[in-house]
């Protein structure tokens, strides 16, 4: 009897076991098309397959945890309005903000608006967050936790956030700040006689602007590309027979209102309306951890909420889009596209507010479109709406927008290639079929005059004229050239205001200098630092001799307007550099590096304000050099044949999660000038495996 009792002490784990394994593998054989599988690469890119959309979805949620956990919580506690109640009084004015937008509530009422299929992938992906928090607690930090469970309402709430409440309210800002380069190439400008598509959004090295690249292959489907993290689809991707890239469009897509008030409200066609006023309380979590509270008063009138005031008059803030909730469902339908046509009928539902447009695909085709939510405004021009409007106006209260057939677009142009820089579209090729004068003149400006990015415009246009055709090894060097083109156009000019100052030596000295300049931006080019430096020190004193002129967009503006403002500038320029680095020839990636969590190199690329086509944007550091901060973020060159050749990298790394070894783990690759391969053939990827997950 005892031995008995042992034996089945010993077999009845086994058998259970035996058990459990046989309903486990009965259970994943039945749901085995519900299932997804990650396969990561070893550059921290996740690969997901799945016989399902919401299986992508999920594994996709799942994906962005596992590599940007912490941000992307931060994230949408903020797209609640909550970052002050989770982490404090620093973030109190971005939730005033939000609230005032009413971005939390219309996060709900969006998500109440997608169709049952899109509401199952959101709430999939929504899903995947949730699991990787709860199967990887001490992976996350303890401080964002408070965010969870998210929810896909968060997820629409963050995209309102981010796009309408940043990019579109001030999307020249996020331009000036860094900008976005792209070309498509026609088979008559290719070597290979096959379609070429250069991304190279730039965007700052943190927060919300920073960019997940991922493989997603779902039923009948499969993109590879990018999504600004939170977001639940690809923003910039291609497939087996198309892709398109972004880049900011200088688009107007809000409008201040200037209120005439009275006590009980604002005119309006001669009455008096009342606001629609809402208190809410806000949270703010103290350094004790106790929260105090505040009230928010929001207004809002039939133009918009109430977001500040001028010679007190409240300003109404009008924002387009937040009445089209099917961003997700569009960039979805752009990346299943199979054809241009399925393609710009994706797009022409223009639920994406902004950004421009070029693609190209396997049939040879090339496309630019100016997309935008552009408000029918019926009057007045460009300069015109970006002052505060009239109130009391209807004429000036837009209520539709222009159709997609209203918007500039050229399909296929005879020179060969697009390109975009942030430039309005009239310089998109040249020469352009695209005249200002036949758009309504308020729908972008009417050319190149006080661009903050002419000359990088210019450097790009430049680089596609001096070539007949491009191959991908061209496409890449050229994507990488650091030549400064306001270095080619004002250099010159300043070594002689410089040497005419025979009095003094440091002018002569730094003139020697900038005459031996190879007139570049790499990290071995000596007199890049200190035109640089010469051209943040002059600040607005620049002037031109010469302003721009639309019948010389590549060579104008030109010449110094005021040689002693400018060589006094150099002169502290070069003071400065020899108090600091003790030379006045220090070579450019001595100044400038490439910093991204522990990794440090020298710099190539500057400023695109400088005309270099390879953007880094750099900041003052505390060692007294400058850091990176902004500029290339993801870069792919694609040619498309048969097979679609893609090279590409993301140049900060695929993750920001502490602890990761993909912090920065690619900005070597991008300091010698490199492109990496994207794997996507089973095989490629298994070949270059760093792990594999089953959801």
């Amino acid at each position: 009897m005892m031995h008995r009792r042992w034996y089945w002490k010993l077999a009845l784990p086994a058998l259970l076991a035996g058990v459990i394994a046989f309903l486990f593998s009965f259970y994943t054989t039945a749901m085995a098309s519900d299932r997804a599988e990650i396969l990561w690469d070893r550059w921290g890119v996740p690969h997901i397959f799945s016989e399902t959309d919401a299986g992508v979805f999920e594994a996709f949620g799942y994906a962005q945890m596992h590599s940007h956990g912490d941000l992307l919580l931060r994230l949408y506690g903020q797209a609640r309005g909550r970052g002050a109640e989770y982490w404090g009084e620093e973030y109190l004015s971005a939730d005033r903000y939000t609230r005032t937008l009413d971005i939390p509530e219309r996060g709900k009422t969006w998500y109440a608006a997608q169709s049952p299929v899109m509401r199952a992938n959101l709430d999939a992906f929504a899903a995947g967050i949730n699991r990787y928090a709860a199967t990887h607690p001490a992976d996350i930090t303890a401080a964002v936790q408070v965010v969870l469970p998210v929810t896909a309402a968060d997820v629409l709430a963050h995209i309102q956030r981010v796009i309408h409440g940043h990019f579109l309210t001030n999307p020249r800002a996020v331009a000036t700040q860094a900008g976005s380069n792209a070309w498509a190439l026609a088979p008559s400008h290719s070597r290979s006689g096959r379609a070429l598509l250069l991304t190279n959004p730039h965007l700052p090295w943190q927060d919300f602007f920073l960019l997940y690249e991922a493989h997603l292959n779902g039923p009948g489907w499969n993109n590879y590309g990018v999504a600004l993290v939170g977001m639940p689809m690809l923003a910039i991707a291609f497939n087996d027979q198309l892709g398109w890239t972004a880049t900011v469009n200088p688009h107007n897509g809000t409008t201040l209102y200037a209120l005439d008030v009275t006590e009980a409200g604002y005119r309006w066609q001669g009455e008096i309306e009342p606001f629609e006023t809402e208190v809410q309380t806000v949270k703010v979590k103290q350094a004790d951890g106790r929260l105090r509270e505040e009230s928010l008063i929001v207004r809002r009138s039939r133009h918009g909420p109430i977001i500040g005031e001028r010679d007190g008059q409240p300003l109404a803030l009008r924002i387009a889009g937040f009445d089209r909730p099917q961003i997700a469902q569009q960039l979805w339908e752009m990346g299943r596209a199979g054809d241009r046509q399925e393609f710009e009928a994706a797009l022409s539902r223009l639920q994406l507010p902004l950004f421009n447009i070029l693609y190209a695909d396997r049939s040879g085709d090339i496309l630019y479109v100016f997309n935008a939510l552009v408000p029918e405004r019926g009057e007045g021009n460009w300069a015109d709406w970006q002052q505060p409007q009239p109130g009391d106006r209807p004429d000036r209260l837009w209520q539709r927008y222009h159709p997609y057939r209203d918007l500039p677009r050229l399909l296929n142009p005879t020179s060969g290639w697009l390109q975009n820089t942030n430039d309005p579209p009239w310089t998109c090729t040249l020469p352009s079929p695209l005249a200002a004068t036949d758009y309504p003149a308020y729908l972008a400006p009417p050319d190149l005059t006080g661009a903050a990015n002419l000359f990088r415009t210019q450097r790009s246009l430049q680089l596609l004229q001096a070539q007949a055709s491009f191959s991908l090894d061209d496409l890449i060097a050229a994507k990488f050239d650091t030549q400064l083109a306001l270095g080619d156009r004002l250099a010159d000019d300043l070594i002689a205001a410089a040497r005419a100052k025979t009095a003094s030596p440091l002018a002569q000295q730094a003139a020697d200098v900038l005459a031996a300049w190879d007139r570049r931006a790499d990290a071995d080019s000596r007199g890049a630092a200190l035109f640089g430096l010469w051209r943040l020190r002059l600040g607005r004193n620049l002037r031109f001799a010469q302003p721009w002129q639309a019948n010389q967009p590549l060579t104008t503006p030109a010449g110094l307007g005021d040689p002693e403002t400018a060589v006094a500038a150099l002169e502290q320029a070069a003071t400065e550099l020899g108090l600091g680095y003790g030379a006045v020839d220090v070579p450019w990636g001595e100044v400038v590096r490439l910093r991204y969590g522990e990794i440090d190199l020298p710099a190539n690329g500057a400023s695109g304000a400088l005309g270099s086509f390879q953007v880094i944007d750099a900041t003052p550091a505390a060692d007294g050099k400058f850091a990176s901060a902004a500029g290339d973020t993801y870069i792919a060159a694609l040619e498309f044949g048969e097979a679609v050749t893609a090279r590409v990298l993301n140049t900060y790394g695929n993750a920001s999660q502490p602890g990761s070894p993909h912090v920065g783990d690619q900005l070597a690759l991008y300091a010698r000038g490199e492109l990496r391969p994207a794997w996507r053939s089973r095989t490629e990827i298994e070949a270059n495996l760093e792990q594999r997950e089953v959801l």
